[in-house]
């Protein structure tokens, strides 16, 4: 193997997160409207018939399509889809930080703003209903942080005979936190808590 091929070779490659290529892609909007004088955050309660997650409460989203040109564009085509608007109802999108889940999703969350919320019809095979809470009441109250700890267990060929300890390695613990947020009957948590948590972060800072 030659110095030079292997040279050719890095000097060529553009990094990114290892293992990307494993991950299922998600896009998804965190929708602002303009509401009796005072910025209003979409949410939608996902529809009771559906398979994963019914009644819970999200931002509009889903997986990345291959038609898709990039997760901006997914993220605009799923709120369409959801909302059952149109492109021009959406503006001044921007990106928050993406976020990649210990269960095989990396997640591309933007902001944007709906300038017709009249023109909404909640598309009734994903969307149960959808509601708005005041943008200022996640300026003046933090959400609940609740650690989840995930148990380790090695599948039955593991080879402990090739790591140091063996059976008594010390494997150190995995843990999440999961974010809440109530208000009045709603409960707003899991990863649209943590992308909600980190909007409110950079327009706090």
């Amino acid at each position: 193997m030659e110095r030079e091929w292997i040279l050719t070779k890095l000097a060529a490659h553009t990094p990114d997160i290892l293992g990307h290529k494993h991950f299922s892609k998600y896009a998804v909007l965190v929708p602002l409207i303009q509401k009796n004088n005072d910025i209003h955050v979409l949410f939608e309660v996902r529809s009771l018939q559906l398979k994963r997650q019914p009644g819970e409460i999200c931002f509009p989203g889903g997986k990345m399509d291959p038609r898709d040109k990039d997760e901006k564009t997914a993220a605009i085509r799923e709120t369409k889809e959801e909302l059952g608007i149109s492109e021009k109802d959406i503006s001044e999108i921007y990106p928050l930080d993406y976020m990649i889940s210990p269960f095989g999703m990396m997640i591309y969350p933007y902001v944007g703003f709906l300038h017709a919320p009249g023109n909404i019809q909640p598309n009734p095979s994903e969307v149960e209903e959808v509601f708005t809470i005041p943008l200022p009441y996640f300026l003046e109250n933090k959400p609940e942080i609740y650690q989840v700890e995930f148990k380790i267990e090695p599948e039955e060929n593991f080879p402990f005979e090739l790591i140091t300890g063996g059976k008594n390695y010390k494997w150190r613990p995995r843990v999440m936190e999961e974010y809440f947020f109530k208000f009045e009957d709603k409960v707003i948590w899991g990863l649209t808590a943590r992308i909600l948590s980190n909007f409110i972060e950079i327009i706090k800072e």
